[in-house]
């Protein structure tokens, strides 16, 4: 069983920065490969990001160069470093674990534009 609370999210101006961070508990991230995804209401999640076991990262085409994923094994926390913010990426933000055995999912962070 794994845990997963995100943090971090507010509310940003376009060009803006944030960082989210997602923290685990329960089994270590090590055995996951670990992932962002980000969900407007009334339309579908989307991935963001994901960084699997080996540390190999994949990024959707919208947020390539501007967002980068990382994982701390050691700290059982995963991270979304966001720069350049557009308003398309107001969203909000669930991180997730997943394994061949099983997928879980955080609560969601919020990342609000204000213009």
């Amino acid at each position: 069983q794994v845990q997963l609370v995100e943090s971090g999210g507010g509310l940003v101006q376009s060009g803006g920065s944030l960082r989210l961070s997602c923290a685990a508990s329960g089994t270590g991230i090590s055995v996951y490969t670990m992932s962002w995804y980000r969900q407007i209401p009334g339309k579908e999640r989307e991935l963001v990001a994901e960084v699997d076991t080996y540390g190999a990262t994949t990024y959707e085409d919208s947020v390539k160069g501007r967002f980068t994923i990382s994982r701390n094994n050691d700290m059982n926390t995963l991270f979304l470093e966001m720069t350049c913010l557009k308003p398309d990426d107001a969203a909000d933000y669930y991180c997730q674990a997943y394994n061949r055995r099983a997928i879980y999912w955080g609560r969601g962070a919020q990342v609000t534009d204000s213009s």
